[in-house]
């Protein structure tokens, strides 16, 4: 089982960014996928999930009206689409798996596994 996270970079304040995560190794159009954040020294925390079937989506509150998320069941893929950025979204971004999309994504520390992230940085 796997997941790589891609398409962090540094960008300005009020940029975008779409991040990729590719799933391999498990049934991925069976499975909810979701994103997490991590600044360093803080906790991993929340940022969107969605369902096998897309008809589920849920954004941290905060990141509402400026982050989407999607997916492509053909491609094992899941999108992170981040827009107006601001320095505060500075930090490393994993995507994670499960086979539903219930309130356990709330706490980052259920999830046993993690890929190796992709690194967002947004200056001002």
């Amino acid at each position: 089982v796997r997941v790589v996270e891609s398409g962090g970079e540094l960008v300005q304040t009020g940029g975008s960014l779409r991040l990729s995560c590719q799933a391999s190794g498990f049934d991925f159009e069976n499975y909810a996928m979701g994103w997490f954040r991590q600044v360093p020294g803080k906790d991993r925390e929340f940022v969107a999930v969605i369902s096998a079937n897309s008809g589920t989506k849920y954004i941290a509150t905060s990141l509402r009206g400026r982050f989407t998320i999607s997916r492509d069941n053909a491609k094992n893929t899941v999108y992170l689409q981040m827009n107006d950025l601001k320095p505060d979204d500075t930090a490393v971004y994993y995507c994670n798996y499960d086979r539903t999309d219930g309130s356990h994504w709330f706490a980052p520390q259920t999830f046993a596994q993690w890929g190796q992230g992709t690194q967002v940085a947004v200056s001002s």
